[in-house]
């Protein structure tokens, strides 16, 4: 684990959860290092505060993600929306708003590790699997999304959300069904994971259509590309 976070006390406090729990664990305390070290490292998962000397956590976010692939939780002080979409953007696959309790951060952790591996175990069962949803076209393998010819670039967690909803075509589901089967919480409902689910939906519509997701108030999201 890398944990990127200017506040020593925090930092220190996240890494003695994570350490208690068998990880091992880097520290870093401002953006440059940050990036360097997850170089290094190339830890499992990174911890990553927004508000960070050198360069802020979502230029960190930006570096590592473009360089490869690895879950990231964010920490944000504020509970802006428009930030939280931000880091949502820039390849985070969760967040948390500050403070936070370390039983739920370490809930995030491990939901975040389970997701990936579930992930990973499930593109190797779907070796060569094409969905084609009208204009809409997902190589699972490849982990490439294109729609009406355009290629989209989505982060890890916005493409399995996508496959999620591909799967069932036009089929309602819930916020709490997303975030127990997509995101892999053990517990769903609270108001900072239905705002995940949001935000995401949002990114998507952004990337892919506003057309491709249909809000059901109160209830959840469904797909809309016919077959």
């Amino acid at each position: 684990m890398l944990v990127v976070e200017d506040d020593v006390t925090i930092a220190e406090s996240i890494a003695a959860r994570l350490r208690a729990e068998g990880f091992s664990v880097d520290l870093a305390h401002d953006g440059p290092t940050g990036v360097e070290v997850d170089a290094a490292r190339e830890p499992d998962l990174v911890v990553l505060d927004v508000m960070l000397p050198g360069f802020d956590g979502l230029e960190v976010c930006r570096r590592i993600q473009a360089r490869r692939p690895v879950p990231v939780l964010m920490l944000t002080a504020r509970s802006d929306e428009t930030d939280m979409l931000i880091g949502l953007g820039v390849g985070a696959d969760d967040y948390l708003t500050k403070p936070f309790s370390m039983r739920v951060l370490s809930a995030r952790v491990h939901a975040l590790l389970r997701r990936v591996d579930r992930s990973a175990r499930a593109d190797l069962g779907e070796a060569g699997t094409k969905i084609v949803l009208g204009d809409l076209e997902i190589d699972v393998e490849q982990r490439r999304v294109t729609r009406a010819g355009t290629p989209a670039q989505l982060t890890p967690i916005e493409f399995d959300l996508l496959v999620h909803f591909a799967k069932r075509p036009r089929a309602v589901q819930p916020r709490e069904r997303l975030l127990s089967e997509v995101w892999d919480w053990d517990v769903a409902g609270t108001g900072s994971g239905t705002r995940a689910v949001d935000s995401h939906i949002k990114a998507l519509r952004r990337k892919l259509g506003a057309d491709l997701i249909r809000t059901v108030h109160g209830v959840g999201y469904a797909l809309e590309v016919g077959s």
